[in-house]
């Protein structure tokens, strides 16, 4: 999970509290966002526009005997009941028909735009059911502190250290994605440590998880927090013999120093956006979900999307889950309700967040952690609260988007569910509980009996594995790590995501996971009964993860359905398992045009 905020203090009651920004806070936001896309304003993104065409209703359209586009090659529809074509027809930016080139011929007109695959094959665009687009897009250009580019803790102190010599006095040293579960001993960045790269320069850097922020001394001279501060609601400060140690953990606490850090203009949000947008297309995604809309700037970041669509269209399509913690009524006020938008941007859903990050130790777990260090971790809300965010939501309309983690928090989650869902009149709102991490079979059974679905972080298995077995929860708690095949065997429609930027948004990584349930350090296996068959992973990342985002006319090629398509290298319904992580892109069309291109 991503969070941030804005530049008030978290108990300004303009700025709605420590939640987040009230509706002052976001129209002038808006507004802001609205000046600087002006004419002049938006030369700053010429380039990475240019290129996109104009949305598919603004092409002449054909004559009603032909087609607008007409597809030619290798299509793998991802529909068993017809599973390869060899021509596709478009119009008005849906599929029209499906065939051979020569059944299809007919439909062939005088401003038809041909596209012939070659060597490439057609495949439906892939859905990313679960990300962070607002709070990435804050992040980015952050110094990097991954595992991945500091092998030692000490390189980390030095990038920072590099970071801090070319910034202006007094100016913030910001990074992102530490992870101290990928070292030894999970080593927290301490207060001490970070007053190393500076004491003169405020200094913040964000958790891998998203669930934690560590920041120097600096900082919270600055934010004015001492050991004598309580801890906000759902946050802390944590504290040493007394000290702060400059670890913060939880929702509460990072908008606490989130408010003070730098903020970037609405420009530079455009082009961070656009370039997160850019990036999932080019793993072949045509969809996402934007897993907590208005934590930043409220209500506004929805109209911030709609508006930048309209100027240039979006190289992928965007449904939002809107933050519980603003209340409805905040949300309505604004004219933000369930289904409000249109095919590329669009408010489905609401975001509650029962516990925190298990490779963290603050997921809520039943039996501790090993070595004792977090504990059981931590449960966000008690029950009550829970059910009353879930009945809100529920009431007004929403999807339900529950984070929940450890198996302690999924027992909330499912009791809260449960008093709430009893005799409720059924909807089809497709409520889902996030990540369901270390789940036990019991749970899956409740889900199926109340009438929620699971969405996986698969990439906790292939990125944290081994952390997992060796470290955090030891092998047969790991064994059960994000167990797809109990959740399908249950009769629940799953899907998979990447909470990005906890982890990269690569789609048919994550299906490849799921399927063989390798561990990316040596490739052991982690939990070999929850693998599943590939035809159950691909629909966990295309028609399952349509369903679960409310998008039931995406995840396949088939008449009627909008033609949105990925340019692949290889055909995963032909391809083994094994090598669907190496399949390239080209090319991802939205509606039949052009959205991204390598």
């Amino acid at each position: 999970m991503r969070v941030a905020a804005d530049h008030r203090s978290p108990h300004d009651p303009i700025a709605g509290g420590c939640c987040g920004p009230g509706r002052a806070a976001s129209v002038a936001m808006a507004r802001a966002m609205a000046r600087d896309l002006g004419p002049a304003g938006r030369q700053h993104v010429a380039s990475a526009t240019s290129r996109r065409p104009g949305r598919h209703g603004d092409r002449p359209r054909a004559p009603r005997d032909s087609v607008d586009l007409l597809v030619l090659g290798s299509i793998a529809t991802g529909n068993p009941a017809q599973p390869l074509v060899g021509a596709m027809g478009v119009r008005d930016g849906r599929i029209v028909a499906l065939g051979s080139a020569d059944e299809l011929a007919g439909l062939r007109g005088t401003d038809t735009e041909v596209f012939e695959a070659g060597d490439r094959f057609i495949i439906p665009g892939l859905i990313e059911p679960h990300m962070h687009l607002w709070s990435t897009a804050m992040f980015y250009g952050w110094t990097d502190c991954s595992q991945r580019l500091n092998p030692t803790v000490h390189d980390v102190v030095d990038r920072l250290k590099e970071t801090a010599a070319q910034t202006a006095p007094g100016d913030w040293v910001c990074g992102e994605l530490f992870d101290p579960s990928l070292y030894p001993g999970e080593p927290d960045l301490t207060a001490a440590i970070l007053d190393q790269v500076s004491t003169e320069h405020p200094v913040a850097v964000t958790n891998a998880s998203m669930h934690f922020i560590y920041v120097n001394s600096k900082v919270f001279e600055i934010a004015g927090i001492t050991a004598e501060t309580p801890d906000p609601p759902s946050g802390k400060f944590y504290r040493a013999n007394g000290q702060l140690t400059g670890v913060v953990g939880e929702l509460g606490g990072i908008m606490a120093i989130a408010a003070h850090l730098p903020q970037k203009t609405p420009a530079e949000i455009e082009v961070a956006l656009r370039a997160i947008m850019d990036e999932a297309a080019t793993k072949g995604v045509t969809s996402m979900r934007d897993a907590l809309t208005g934590q930043l700037h409220g209500p506004a970041e929805f109209a911030m999307l709609q508006q930048l669509n309209q100027a240039a269209r979006f190289s992928t399509r965007v449904s939002t889950a809107q933050t519980c913690m603003l209340g409805h009524q905040a949300w309505a006020d604004a004219g933000v309700l369930p289904g409000t938008g249109d095919d590329m941007v669009r408010a489905d859903a609401w975001k509650i967040v029962a516990d925190g990050s298990n490779q963290g130790r603050s997921g809520y777990l039943r039996t501790p952690y090993l070595g004792g260090m977090g504990g059981n971790g931590e449960a966000n809300f008690p029950v009550q609260q829970l059910a009353e965010y879930i009945r809100e939501g529920h009431d007004a309309g929403w999807q339900i988007m529950m984070h929940a983690n450890g198996d302690a928090a999924l027992d909330l989650v499912l009791t809260a569910f449960e008093g709430v869902l009893a005799g409720a009149a059924p909807h089809d709102q497709r409520h889902r509980i996030e990540h369901s991490s270390i789940g036990h079979p019991e749970h899956f059974r409740r889900m199926a009996a109340v009438g929620v679905s699971p969405s996986f972080l698969m990439n906790h298995v292939y990125f944290w594995g081994r952390a997992f077995r060796d470290n955090i929860i030891g092998p047969e708690r790991a064994a059960g790590l994000d167990r797809v095949n109990t959740a399908v065997a249950n009769g629940l429609r799953v899907s998979l995501h990447s909470d990005y930027d906890v982890s990269p948004i690569h789609p048919l990584l994550a299906a490849r996971t799921a399927v063989l349930r390798e561990m990316r350090d040596g490739g052991e296996v982690l939990g070999p009964d929850e693998r599943v068959d590939a035809a159950t992973a691909l629909r966990a990342i295309t028609t399952d993860a349509a369903w679960q985002i409310h998008a039931d006319d995406r995840g396949t090629l088939e008449v009627g359905k909008l033609a949105d398509f990925a340019v692949a290298s290889a055909d995963p319904w032909a391809t083994e398992p094994a090598a669907w992580a190496d399949i390239t892109f080209d090319e991802t069309r939205l509606g039949g045009t052009v959205a991204w291109h390598s």
